[in-house]
């Protein structure tokens, strides 16, 4: 397995390339951030960032993400432009040797936290997701219709109490804590601007989505076969509609049905043990195993759930997911194309996240992207893949 990092880039990201060239890892996972979404990726920027990337002593593996519009993901309108800059991106960053791109269909937010420093009993900080204080937000500061009904009783409570004892600078914090979700030159959203957003999605369900998806990859699968590329996708964070908006990447059916939509080796997953791991009803090791010959690339991260549906991220080891036998069934896949002769044997992932430890607040990283805490859980990872090869 390829030991990667994610990292911004030189213009947004605080950690250095010769910082990561330390923690052991070779190779990089990044993307133009700076680029807004639907533009095309100029070859020369990309060029550029591969070679910034291999003068440190790595290599640039993975694109995360080359984003989709919204409106592709609503349908909306002439949508031919969008597509053709994205297929001509697909064909710049194929030319500069990548191979790999992960991406999301989440509409209007990916991934969503409730609390970006959530203290620890031993020290340091985790992302955390808290039903209350998600409900307080729809139910009290959005006032989105019908959001009381995603919750239950005693959180929609909970949530009245919080908003009601809560100061306006709490609730600010809140907001911050949703929008750090979008990286990048993604707007982020005030509450106005959030309702305008989630408004241009009425009368749009499952059924429109996941229509609008397949459009998405019969758009691009047949130009990823052509240049030689495999995509992998996100999936939903947390795995549960949000915002009254669907969410059609949530659990192996889902998967299933992405993968069947568009049947090809170059329409894959990218596992996510946090992303899906955040859903109760996932088993993490048989949604490998049961899409591993589609998995292009994966995040390894745990999480720690609660019965009311909050979940805080955990050490990589220390959470619901078994991760021992989710790499377990990676190493067993890798083995399989090795001996099919495949020259994408090799899977690359990266140390998802991480807790902020020791220096880490003090850098100002993206959050859930410090330093310290991801070295930590690479070297956690890295562990448990050498015990399992038996060195």
């Amino acid at each position: 397995m390829i030991e990667s990092w994610r990292w911004y880039g030189p213009e947004l990201d605080t950690i250095l390339l010769s910082e990561i060239a330390q923690t052991g890892a070779s190779g990089i996972v990044s993307a133009l951030h700076e680029i807004a979404y639907g533009e095309v990726w100029p070859r020369a920027a990309i060029a550029e960032r591969r070679a910034r990337i291999e003068a440190a002593g790595l290599q640039w593996q993975v694109v995360e993400s080359l984003p989709i519009h919204e409106r592709i993901k609503r349908g909306d309108g002439d949508l031919s432009a969008l597509f053709a800059n994205y297929r001509q991106s697909m064909a710049n960053l194929a030319a500069e040797g990548i191979t790999t791109i992960c991406y999301n269909f989440m509409p209007v937010l990916d991934w969503t936290r409730t609390e970006l420093a959530h203290p620890l009993a031993a020290g340091g900080t985790s992302l955390r997701f808290e039903a209350y204080r998600m409900a307080a937000f729809e139910i009290h500061m959005l006032g989105r219709e019908g959001a009381g009904d995603d919750y239950s009783p005693e959180v929609c409570a909970r949530a009245k109490t919080w908003f009601e004892g809560s100061t306006q600078a709490q609730r600010d914090a809140l907001l911050h804590a949703i929008m750090s979700g979008l990286p990048g030159a993604y707007d982020r959203y005030d509450i106005a601007g959030l309702r305008a957003q989630l408004a241009l999605y009425d009368g749009i369900g499952r059924d429109e989505i996941r229509r609008n998806y397949k459009r998405f990859l019969d758009e691009v699968i047949p130009a990823a076969e052509d240049l030689g590329l495999r995509l992998g996708v996100h999936p939903d964070d947390p795995p549960r509609d949000i915002l009254g908006l669907p969410r059609v990447v949530s659990d192996g059916e889902d998967i299933d049905w992405i993968l069947n939509a568009h049947d090809s080796p170059a329409n894959g997953l990218t596992l996510c043990t946090g992303s899906l791991g955040a859903n109760p009803a996932n088993d993490l090791p048989a949604i490998a195993a049961r899409f591993a010959p589609r998995i292009h690339f994966a995040h390894l991260r745990n999480v720690r759930k609660d019965p009311d549906g909050s979940f805080e991220e955990a050490a990589h080891l220390a959470g619901d997911t078994d991760m021992v036998a989710v790499i377990a069934v990676l190493l067993a896949e890798q083995t399989r194309r090795v001996e099919e002769g495949r020259a994408d044997a090799q899977i690359p992932f990266r140390p998802d996240h991480g807790h902020a430890l020791l220096g880490d607040a003090a850098r100002g990283s993206f959050p859930g992207y410090p330093l310290i805490g991801r070295m930590r859980g690479l070297a956690e990872l890295r562990g448990v893949i050498a015990g399992l090869r038996g060195r």
